[in-house]
């Protein structure tokens, strides 16, 4: 039965089946026969384009930090020098008001003494001046300005001979260049203390720093120019590489045809495999340059030899990344020919998967190999079965044998664990372990070595070695994490009892949480409570208002139908009897539709208005009813216009749509003065009937339209309150329109008129029922 690979690929009943495309490799073909970097150039001209920029802006980056931090530290160095200068003068002022002498003979010996323990430059000057703040000692003399008074000296600077210290240090002018300067006076103010120093002298090192950086930055900036100039001339020299790399391919398939070696080529994304004609020559197959597909090739594989469809699977998985496998291969003549396979994944990150590899001939050294494989593996089953971990190793620690537990445990692989395999390099491509340890051995130190080691999955083994008399090794380990597991609960308990603690530290924080809930629970439920009052006094409100309407029509029909029972007109055939039949008459079919109001509000409030959908066509509906009402209408000279297209279905309720229409249309007809005009609209609109009837009556006031729709409220303006009836009619309709998933809007001006609006889905859907209040 021909199989089907991971990407949907049906290997034929026949290999030599082809997607025949045309002369040449089909786009598949001639993706993969190109080398990777080929796809790699079509996104170089982005590259190249952007690496430029990119430079420019580290530049800009660089240099503007730069200069951020040569602004920081020329303010530090201003910052610095104006401190030292306020320290020194306060420092000479104390000194003076201290010592009296040091203002006479002394002062010079005062000034170097400042000077050296400031750690003073030769560009500052310190100055003593009396109180008409001349200069009685200067240093250093160089500057001739003994005798001489500093107020005149200094430009700028009348604050610090007012104020002294309070002033601060202050920027002044001194010979037409700018100086900072700082003045102490001592408590009598017969002395001050001056420091000056110029502003070049203080920001000379920083204008160094500022030339050192300048210099480094053009210099920066110069290598990257010549870094991407080198760039270029690579990407040039890389095209001319490329040429040089097909030529080359072509020799090497050359090659592989005469040596009997196969290549392919195999993409795991498209499912798709490109053999080299030498693949085509081993297996006695006509060569093809067209893709093989995954089915093909699988299907003349021996199934014995292992699915190449799940190992496929492992590799688009990541669990590995290059195959080398032994497998049978069915010749053009009948016979089966062992191929050995190797092939790598070319890029393990890439997200299309693609693997390269060479097939050989091994028939013959198969051969050999299956003989002495069925007797190693009598033994190799023993030690597979067994559930500790087993290796041994010959005398000069080379690699014999070793069970899979082994591998599992150290995370080695088939390859890494063949014969002849160093004990060195093995250990170095184990697992890491987290921690080993040796035991002491009850039989001395010629009864082997007990180790005791944590993997780096958790477990813990116990491993045994010992010598054999060839002057090999055996190594048995057995999993013990059981037994470690036992150790360590103890100090899980100290964990969990501390965790515990944790957990009550967070409940006492949850209840302070929840009292804080219930507060705005019970306020939430204050809210509720006042809305639920003011509901009962509606509703109080409302029985008060019906007893009226209901007391009045039942008080005519007594009335009258006594004086017909008492004949007090005389017979019955009077037309005063009749005018009082007809007034019994209206009375009762008016106190029939407020009762007849009062119960369907009821039904629809307790959720048992039934609801059946069907099918309606709404003009047929809206005409009969208009015709319903027309009779009212005309008494009052009212114009009804329908403006309905003959053909507009809906699933709905029909006697439901029905009776918000006639609602609708009464309340219209009631509250429309004389010769005054009702529009009925119908349109879809966003999957819904919207059935809207506008009049230009009385209107609604703006603070009233809240309560409109709502049971058992009514409104009363000096327009409607002339008017009788149960006030529910809005509410009705409202609830029939809700119960088939509509809505009933009411957009009203006082004295221009009113426009109520029913949306109706025009799709079929289950009715809601509207749950009692």
């Amino acid at each position: 039965m021909a199989k089907t690979d991971a990407w949907g690929a049906p290997g034929g009943k026949a290999f030599a089946r082809r997607e025949a495309r045309g002369d040449g490799l089909s786009g598949n073909a001639r993706l993969i026969a190109e080398p990777a970097y080929q796809r790699l150039l079509a996104a170089e001209p982005l590259l190249r384009r952007s690496i430029p920029a990119l430079i420019i802006i580290f530049l800009v980056v660089i240099a503007a930090l730069r200069f951020l931090s040569l602004v920081n530290d020329r303010d530090e160095v201003e910052r610095d020098a104006k401190a030292l200068l306020a320290l020194a003068a306060g420092q000479m002022a104390q000194s003076i008001a201290a010592d009296p002498n040091a203002a006479g003979a002394n002062v010079m010996d005062l000034l170097e003494n400042t000077s050296r323990k400031a750690a003073m430059s030769r560009s500052h000057v310190l100055a003593i001046t009396d109180d008409a703040f001349k200069i009685i000692a200067v240093s250093p003399l160089s500057t001739g300005w003994q005798g001489r008074s500093l107020d005149g000296l200094v430009l700028g600077g009348q604050p610090l001979f007012m104020f002294g210290d309070r002033a601060g240090v202050m920027n002044v002018s001194i010979g037409g260049k700018d100086w900072f300067a700082a003045v102490s006076f001592t408590g009598d103010r017969k002395n001050a203390a001056a420091v000056l120093v110029p502003k070049e002298a203080v920001f000379e090192s920083w204008r160094k720093t500022v030339s050192l950086n300048v210099t480094l930055f053009v210099l920066t900036a110069g290598v990257l120019i010549v870094i991407l100039y080198a760039y270029f001339g690579q990407a040039a020299r890389a095209q001319a590489a490329d040429r040089i790399y097909l030529e080359a391919h072509q020799r090497i398939d050359m090659a592989l045809v005469r040596g009997r070696c196969g290549l392919w080529d195999w993409d795991m994304v498209r499912g798709k495999m490109y053999w080299s004609r030498s693949m085509y020559d081993m297996l006695g197959y006509e060569p093809c340059d067209t893709m093989l597909s995954f089915g093909e090739v699988d299907e003349i594989i021996h199934p014995d030899d292992g699915d190449l469809f799940e190992l496929a699977n492992r590799i688009v998985e990541r669990e590995i990344d290059h195959i080398d496998q032994v497998f049978r291969m069915h010749h053009a003549d009948g016979q089966w020919v062992w191929m050995r396979a190797r092939a790598q994944v070319i890029d393990p990150e890439a997200p299309e998967i693609q693997l390269i590899g060479i097939a050989v001939d091994v028939t013959e050294q198969r051969h050999l190999a299956l003989r002495s494989e069925a007797a190693d593996m009598r033994l190799r089953t023993a030690i597979e079965n067994i559930n500790e971990s087993f290796v041994l190793w010959d005398a000069a620690e080379r690699l014999i044998m070793c069970n899979s537990k082994f591998q599992k445990d150290h995370g080695l692989s088939d390859r890494d664990v063949m014969p002849g395999a160093t004990r060195d390099m093995l250990e170095e491509r184990m697992l890491a372990f987290a921690s080993e340890r040796r035991l002491a051995n009850a039989n001395g130190p010629h009864g082997g070595v007990t180790l005791e080691r944590q993997l780096a999955d958790g477990r813990w083994l116990q491993v045994n070695e010992l010598r054999t008399r060839d002057g090999g090794i055996v190594s048995v380990g057995s999993d013990i994490t059981q037994i470690k597991l036992h150790q360590e609960k103890l100090v899980d308990s100290e964990r969990r009892l501390m965790a515990t603690i944790h957990d009550l530290s967070l409940a006492r924080r949850a209840e302070e949480e929840r009292a804080k809930e219930l507060v705005e629970l019970n306020r939430k439920y204050m809210k509720e409570t006042e809305r639920a009052e003011a509901a009962n006094r509606a509703k109080s409100e409302f029985l008060a208002n019906m007893s009226h309407e209901l007391r009045t029509p039942l008080n005519a029909i007594i009335g009258f139908s006594e004086l017909m029972e008492q004949r007090l007109f005389g017979p019955l055939g009077s037309p005063r009897y009749e005018e009082y039949a007809a007034d019994i008459n209206g009375s009762g079919k008016y106190l029939l539709g407020v009762i007849n109001d009062i119960l369907d509000m009821s039904k629809i409030e307790a959720g048992q208005f039934s609801m059946e959908s069907e099918e309606i066509d709404l003009c047929p509906l809206i005409k009969e009813t208009v015709r319903v009402i027309s009779l009212q209408a005309a008494e009052k000279s009212i114009t009804v216009e329908t403006r309905i297209a003959d053909s507009m279905r809906l699933f709905a309720d029909r006697r439901a749509i029905k009776q918000i229409a006639i609602n609708l249309l009464s309340n219209a007809v009631k509250f429309t003065g004389q010769g005054g005009r009702i529009t009925v609209r119908a349109r879809s609109a966003s999957g819904a009937l919207v059935l809207t009837i506008e009049d230009n009556g009385c209107g609604i006031p703006k603070q009233a339209l809240s309560k409109l729709g709502r049971p058992f409220e009514q409104v009363q303006n000096q327009f409607s309150k002339n008017h009788t009836g149960s006030g529910l009619g809005l509410a009705i309709s409202r609830s029939l329109a809700e119960l088939q998933g509509g809505a009933l809007k009411i957009r009203s001006t006082e004295g221009v008129g009113t426009i109520v609006s029913v949306r109706i889905p025009l799709k079929k859907s289950p009715p809601t029922v509207k749950a009692a209040a």
